[in-house]
């Protein structure tokens, strides 16, 4: 891998570290205004609108400029967002955070479409563990460095830091926290403006928002009737919903099942990161974008697995078996993603793919999390909940294995991996 690619990868660090913080400081501030506890997974799905409502425009913006200057814009917006949190008593926690989404929708398609502008197809596998092994890390410290930002000797030494003579405005831990996540955004934005020119230029970009739509839409059927992109785009979409889900699954069961303290769950929640960095980096140095395919029934074996969650009431067994759940996922979702990104880059132009992508996943995450705040409000049973997350992933991951043993005896997969080499 060359220099740009570490200096992406720095940028993509950063900038998902504050975002994964943000979180946590986000819910801390809602539990703060004593919110109700449905209101919550809606923080997550405010983030993530942008991303399905944006989906035919950010696409062509990622692809009309330099992805380093996009993704230089897109944390910039996200300060933005963090600064409208910081003044919550005049702007609700839950539209501050969706500006923060809408930076992250910009940003998306910019930090995915560089790879295959910069990387040869046979490098996507392995730079996909990259991104996805740093992303995962980045969850991890994110997690921990969210709570920690507001709980605890961490959050009361932020509030004693003052400058001489300067009335610095912050006087809760919420303010505080923010202050340091502006401060690490920034510190993303100077890395995005060391990414180096990929020499990519795509002439032609629509800018009539129907006729971007148009566009978008004709995008969205090609990914979808590929015959190899139908099955890699199927599983990411619910491997991002599913996860988005699980992550505020644990956090209820650490705090419920295993009586943990809001700062001792979000280091559970790690656990699961921690799991996904080590199944991302097995999977970049054991599996090539040829068998890509061949890693589809994991999802199912962690469907089953997740459901083992109601049985555990200990944290010796807990922190293992959310490691195991996490490692599945990460060496199932790690080649989905570059065969996703390869297809999409064959079809159409990286921007585009990605973008189609995003709508897709993260049209999956508010779905979930829509259902998960309904049955938090119908006060649906925790155990009850997480064996209709498990059953829910298994179904559908052994529907997309039949999916694909059907393509295949209509078409030769192999030879279409082949074929989008040439």
């Amino acid at each position: 891998m060359n220099r740009g690619f570490y200096t992406i990868m720095a940028a993509q660090f950063f900038s998902s570290l504050a975002d994964n913080a943000l979180l946590f400081v986000a819910i801390d501030l809602l539990v703060t205004m004593k919110s109700p506890a449905w209101i919550i997974p809606l923080l997550k799905l405010s983030f993530v609108l942008f991303y399905v409502l944006l989906a035919p425009y950010v696409g062509a913006f990622a692809d009309s400029l330099l992805k380093g200057r996009v993704m230089f814009i897109a944390n910039m917006i996200k300060i933005l967002g963090c600064a409208l949190m910081f003044f919550y008593l005049n702007v609700h926690p839950l539209l501050a955070y969706t500006v923060v989404g809408f930076g992250a929708a910009v940003y998306s398609p910019a930090k995915y479409g560089i790879l295959t502008e910069l990387l040869p197809p046979e490098k996507l596998v392995a730079a996909n563990g990259w991104i996805e092994g740093l992303t995962v890390t980045s969850i991890i410290l994110g997690t921990v460095m969210g709570g920690a930002l507001v709980t605890g000797q961490f959050s009361s030494m932020l509030l004693g830091f003052d400058l001489p003579m300067v009335d610095t405005g912050v006087d809760t831990r919420s303010e505080a926290a923010l202050c340091v996540l502006i401060g690490v955004y920034l510190l993303a934005a100077l890395f995005n403006l060391r990414i180096p020119d990929t020499g990519a230029r795509y002439p032609h970009q629509e800018h009539h928002p129907v006729k971007l739509v148009v566009d978008f839409a004709n995008c969205f059927s090609l990914l979808w009737k590929d015959k190899l992109g139908q099955i890699s785009l199927a599983v990411t979409t619910l491997f991002w919903g599913a996860g988005a889900t699980l992550q505020l699954i644990v956090l209820e069961w650490a705090q419920k099942s295993l009586g943990m303290r809001y700062d001792q769950a979000t280091s559970l929640v790690g656990m699961v990161a921690i799991g996904m960095a080590l199944g991302a980096v097995l999977s970049a140095r054991y599996i090539t974008l040829r068998r890509s395919l061949s890693v589809i029934p994991l999802g199912i074996l962690m469907g089953l697995i997740v459901m083992g969650m109601v049985l555990v009431d200990s944290k010796l067994i807990a922190y293992p078996l959310l490691v195991i759940i996490g490692a599945i996922a990460g060496f199932f979702v790690v080649p989905m993603n570059a065969l996703l990104q390869h297809r999409g880059h064959v079809l159409m132009s990286a921007g585009h793919s990605i973008a189609v992508q995003n709508f897709n996943e993260n049209l999956s995450i508010l779905t979930m999390l829509a259902m998960y705040s309904l049955m938090i409000r119908l006060h649906l049973g925790l155990n009850t909940t997480i064996v209709l997350f498990g059953l829910f992933m298994a179904g559908v991951m052994f529907f997309i294995m039949r999916l694909h043993k059907f393509n295949q005896s209509q078409h030769d997969s192999l030879g279409l991996i082949g074929e989008a080499k040439h």
